[in-house]
């Protein structure tokens, strides 16, 4: 999803991607009743491991939607290594829940339906996963257009890799139980993000649409700045421009 600013942003930066575990080409892990392998905590501590085996002990961070809230565990985690962080199209996920509306959980329905107990969820999307993709990829602002085609074939094959449905639905089902745990944690001992968090998010998405991002995110975190982008969820992809002059500003700082 970061293939057309990447190259960009390494002429400027060292750039590591990192697939999250139970996407792209990593490790499809085995759930767990807890659902504490898919917990943003134990994915913070890949990204860490994936780090340090390059040689960094800090660095900064820019990521999406899933891979946003992983980045905010991470910071919140790990404030030591993680100097600034740039999340995309994403609020914060307790404030999500404790706000959700009808008409936020009608546009992100999935939300709903991947955390239902296993094996229902996984078992439908893994009998056809291009359809699934395409279904929930395709119903955004842009629709698949959004994508470039060699993109979209990679998302496509990494949707067939065998335990990709589990992990997708682990990673939901984590994210409305033990992640909400690890944020009212952090809430009641009046812990926020230190670090400077740069905020974008899609104008025509839903994230903007039924809530205040920046007031959500300044409730987690110290020093916020951010902005609406004229594109809809898949910002990289749709706005690139956009992100890389948000980043350089950012980062370069």
């Amino acid at each position: 999803m970061w293939h057309a600013v990447a190259d960009a942003l390494a002429t400027e930066f060292t750039v590591v991607l990192m697939d999250l575990r139970g996407y792209g080409d990593s490790v499809r892990a085995p759930a767990d009743a807890e659902h504490h392998a898919y917990s943003k905590r134990a994915m913070a501590l890949d990204a860490i491991a994936v780090m340090r085996h390059h040689g960094f002990t800090q660095f900064q961070v820019l990521a999406h939607d899933r891979g946003a809230r992983v980045a905010h565990r991470l910071a919140a985690d790990h404030p030591e290594a993680v100097q600034r962080l740039m999340l995309l199209d994403v609020a914060p996920t307790l404030g999500m829940y404790d706000n959700t509306s009808d008409a936020f959980a009608r546009a992100y329905w999935h939300w709903f339906f991947l955390i239902q107990p296993s094996p229902l969820p996984e078992a439908l999307i893994d009998s056809d996963p291009v359809r699934y993709l395409r279904n929930v990829m395709g119903q955004r602002h842009a629709g698949l257009a959004a994508f470039a085609p060699d993109a979209l074939v990679e998302y496509e094959r990494c949707a067939q890799i065998p335990g990709t449905g589990l992990s997708i639905c682990e990673d939901y089902r984590a994210a409305a139980t033990i992640d909400l745990v690890h944020d009212r944690a952090d809430v009641a001992a009046g812990l926020k993000l230190r670090q400077p968090l740069r905020v974008l998010w899609a104008e025509h998405g839903a994230v903007g649409r039924y809530f205040d991002v920046m007031h959500l995110w300044r409730e987690r975190a110290s020093d916020v700045s951010g902005a609406s982008v004229a594109s809809g969820h898949y910002i990289a992809e749709e706005a690139p421009e956009q992100v890389l002059a948000q980043a350089f500003e950012f980062f370069k700082n």
